[in-house]
């Protein structure tokens, strides 16, 4: 994981072998459940491992679901990175439910919530310090998706690939959104940026 030190994360001691872990587990419920379209392990260390964990030194502290999760990229990646961190990983598909929940066992991940069906439907006790989303949806309909799920001026973190002009020419009214950042992804040429976003609240 010499891509781990290209990014100047400090990880757990633990971390290492459960992120491993966690690519061969996904390499093998993919091969039934189609969770990634990447089949080579070695590429989900690259193009999934350090794609979802090269968002790190963005992240507010706090809890935070990962919306459209698929095989829980980003959350399961930051859920093992920072076991201090309540992250939720939600998906309204069963089959990729099933994998998260098996995944949350298996890695033995406490800090590790899964909530199985569409994020509109989902009213947790708690809103959450801030949300992310990874290839789930446009950053209109992701925020539209979860905003009753974050903290009033919490951010939303949109992981994207090449620079989203499009989108952010479509926000709706009230949501601010700062100059994309663009991340330097060991391994991955293509181009990778995070978009944050807030509400502006009255008065502010």
């Amino acid at each position: 994981m010499r891509g781990l030190e290209s990014l100047g994360l400090a990880l757990p001691a633990d971390a290492v072998a459960r992120l491993l872990a966690y690519v061969e587990l996904l390499a093998k419920w993919n091969r039934t459940y189609n969770l990634t379209a990447i089949r080579e392990p070695e590429r989900m260390v690259s193009h999934h491992l350090l794609d979802s964990l090269a968002v790190l030194p963005h992240l507010p502290e706090g809890a935070l679901p990962d919306i459209g999760s698929g095989g829980g990229l980003p959350g399961i990646p930051i859920a093992i990175a920072q076991p201090q961190r309540r992250v939720a990983v939600n998906d309204s598909n069963s089959k990729k439910g099933a994998f998260l929940r098996q995944a949350a066992i298996e890695l033995s991940l406490p800090n590790l919530e899964v909530r199985v069906g569409r994020a509109e439907d989902w009213h947790p006790e708690q809103r959450f310090e801030a949300a992310i989303s990874r290839a789930f949806a446009e950053i209109a309909a992701f925020v539209a998706a979860c905003r009753h799920l974050v903290r009033p001026g919490g951010p939303f973190i949109a992981m994207k690939g090449v620079y989203p002009q499009a989108e952010l020419a479509q926000l709706p009214g009230g949501l601010c959104c700062g100059t994309p950042i663009r991340l330097q992804v060991p391994a991955v040429e293509g181009e990778r940026h995070i978009v944050i976003c807030r509400f502006q609240e009255p008065g502010a």
